[in-house]
């Protein structure tokens, strides 16, 4: 039971914890088993930039089906046909031959030479036309004799060269072909086991690579086949099996401790964005995305300085504030970098164009801005990656203009940004300076009615608005959220204007015909009615905490004042004229409610002078501490006196009060 009432406690507390438990082990299991000592290339990739890749396993490099089908084809098409040497034949027709002498001598004479020589040459078996370029081997008992098959005669080939021979000799009409026979017969047996044998001995791989053999070199160029064996060797890298459990526990504790950092920066020093999962969400899942992405990129061999990794401080600067973005971003860049060969020169490069990107959109109020960082980014990304190389790298990258295509790509991606902050403001309900500066458009319909049908209201709310904006811009917070604040916080006016004093026209006031209590609840509905207003016109929450605390939990005291003058001050109930709160929880709400309570009152003094006005703010301002109106807010004693000095002035300005000097 104990353990249940401890849980409930600090359900907030540990709901951050598993957040940050959780994105640790999905981050452990997708770093790489191995340090990385490159990543895979592509034909961007002209020169290896990273040290020196040295196997640390034997591997083999195995050739495609294609490869090897293409090689036996070649083998096929250049193998060598065997001949054996037969002369039985050959006997038996030179044979014959010697009976022609006695029949018909001259004949003899002159055949006899003709099929010598064509003997001598060699008469070949015929084979199709597609063998011819082939080269032959004669076999001749244990040795085999090389050629090719041109060198011989054929039976035909025979006969047409004795036929045109005696021809010339004018001897016609004899049958010489029963003297040639074939002595070069095929032996397709031998000549089908050579083939068999070389087929046989086609090799399955392409590459073997020893364990310390060098790949490739820091800055060598690289070709197409040292491109396909880096990548092959980073495959059979990651095929691997995974991390042992000790590397594992380890692996998951620097993860866990980096993401730590993230959440006691704002428990330390962000206790307003600490206090909202909302918001802890948004940024972890901004770290997870990023994580994510790299991995795949690497995994696949993509280019990973592609990726817009200078969206990480755009988007939550838009949403929080400078230093948040600066945090979150180098958290990204540490973990990613996880995945680099080159840590240090990932790091410089990232961490430094978020840094430079955090300077264009310091102040985050027009869509140029976005165009800016993403030009700025480029730059600062050149300008890195070339000192880097130049001093510490590959000079030899420097040269070469592929290695800066990743970098344009990421810089256009960042203009992703704006479609990305529409995305995120619709699914987290966060609010940008974007959208601020849509509600404060003096054209949106509930200003435009507030200035139509409540001109004295719509002027107090400019008058707040810039007393308030001016004081955050002092003692620091969000200008642009002050001011929407301030421009909405009395639309629950637009009901009743005429039951406000400054809607009131001729000194008449409907007040005077009612009862205080009626006039108060009438005067403390503006707050609810603003609310529900807001509501129906789908305001953000963070302007409607505006409406909701601008009164705080104070009193309506001139009201009340009334009352117990009437009927005493103990047959009163205070808390019916009690505005419904809840106080300021914020720098902006709490500057609000003075600049509110000042500016209203600054209305009511018959004299304007400085005396008048230092009084009336020292008042105002008093009495909203006294009532505990700041306990919720980050505001110090400092911030309330600069806020102080500042209204004073503003005022005096405004009524063009001047210190009276003594004559």
């Amino acid at each position: 039971m104990n353990l249940l009432a401890f849980i409930q406690s600090k359900h907030n507390l540990i709901f951050k914890l598993l957040i940050v438990f959780t994105c640790s082990v999905i981050i452990t299991l997708l770093l790489p088993n191995k340090q990385v000592k490159g990543q895979r290339v592509g034909s961007f990739d002209a020169i290896w930039a990273s040290p020196d890749l040295i196997a640390e396993d034997d591997f083999f490099l195995k050739k495609t089906d294609e490869e090897i089908n293409s090689e036996k084809k070649i083998i096929e098409k250049e193998a060598p046909l065997f001949f054996t040497n037969i002369n039985d034949e050959k006997v038996e027709k030179l044979k014959e031959l010697e009976l022609l002498k006695q029949s018909d001598n001259k004949l003899y004479l002159i055949l006899k030479p003709l099929i010598d020589s064509v003997y001598e040459r060699g008469v070949i078996e015929s084979v199709d036309t597609a063998l011819y370029q082939k080269q032959v081997f004669i076999s001749k008992g244990n040795f085999a004799e090389a050629s090719i098959y041109f060198d011989f005669f054929t039976i035909k080939t025979a006969a047409e060269f004795i036929g045109t021979a005696l021809q010339n000799n004018k001897i016609g009409n004899f049958n010489y072909a029963e003297y040639l026979s074939i002595n070069y017969f095929l032996n397709k047996e031998k000549t089908s086991l050579y083939l068999d044998s070389k087929l046989s001995q086609v090799s399955l791989y392409k590459t073997a690579v020893l364990s310390g053999q060098v790949l490739v070199r820091r800055g060598e160029a690289l070709t197409n086949n040292k491109r396909f064996l880096i990548n092959h060797y980073f495959y059979l890298q990651n095929a691997k099996g995974g991390l042992s459990f000790l590397k594992l526990v380890f692996s998951w504790l620097l993860v866990f401790l980096i993401l730590i950092v993230l959440l006691c920066y704002l428990l330390f020093f962000r206790k307003q964005i600490f206090g909202q999962n909302k918001q802890i969400v948004f940024l972890y899942l901004i770290v997870i995305v990023s994580v994510i992405s790299t991995f795949i990129f690497s995994k696949y061999g993509l280019l990973v300085l592609a990726l817009p990794f200078a969206l990480v401080p755009i988007l939550v600067r838009v949403f929080f504030d400078s230093r948040t973005a600066l945090f979150s971003h180098l958290i990204v860049v540490l973990i990613c970098s996880l995945f680099m060969a080159d840590k240090l020169e990932f790091i410089l490069l990232q961490l430094l164009s978020g840094i430079g990107t955090l300077f264009a959109i310091a102040e985050m109020r027009k869509r140029q801005q976005i165009i800016n960082a993403a030009a700025l980014v480029f730059v600062f990304y050149v300008i890195i990656f070339v000192s880097y190389q130049i001093g510490f790298g590959t000079p030899q990258l420097v040269k070469k203009v592929s290695v800066y295509v990743p970098f344009a790509v990421s810089s256009v991606l960042v203009l992703l940004a704006y479609p990305i902050i529409l995305l995120t403001e619709k699914v987290f309900g966060f609010i940008s300076d974007f959208k601020l500066l849509e509600l404060c458009d003096l054209n949106q319909p509930l200003l435009r009615q507030l200035s139509q049908d409540v001109p004295g209201t719509f002027q107090h709310s400019l008058q707040v608005a810039n007393l308030a904006e001016e004081a955050i811009y002092y003692i620091g917070g969000n200008t642009l959220l002050v001011r929407t604040g301030a421009m909405y916080h009395d639309i629950g006016k637009i009901q009743n204007p005429n039951f406000f004093t400054e809607n009131q026209a001729k000194g008449y006031s409907p007040h005077q015909e009612m009862e205080p209590l009626e006039s108060a609840k009438i005067i403390i509905n503006h707050v609810i009615a603003g609310v529900e207003l807001a509501k129906a016109h789908k305001l953000p929450e963070q302007i409607i905490d505006f409406i909701r605390t601008h009164h705080g939990t104070t009193y309506v005291g001139y009201f009340l004042n009334i009352m117990k003058q009437q009927q005493g001050p103990e047959a009163i109930n205070e808390s019916e004229f009690r505005y419904p709160g809840p106080i300021p929880f914020s720098k902006e709400t709490a500057v609000l409610m003075m600049a509110d309570g000042v500016e209203a009152a600054s209305r009511s003094l018959k004299v304007h002078d400085a005396l008048s006005i230092n009084e009336l703010v020292d008042n105002i301002i008093d009495y909203k501490i006294q009532q505990n109106q700041f306990i919720n807010s980050d505001i110090t004693f400092k911030d309330i006196t600069t806020i102080r000095k500042i209204f004073k002035k503003r005022l005096m300005n405004i009524y063009h009060a001047r210190i009276e000097y003594p004559i």
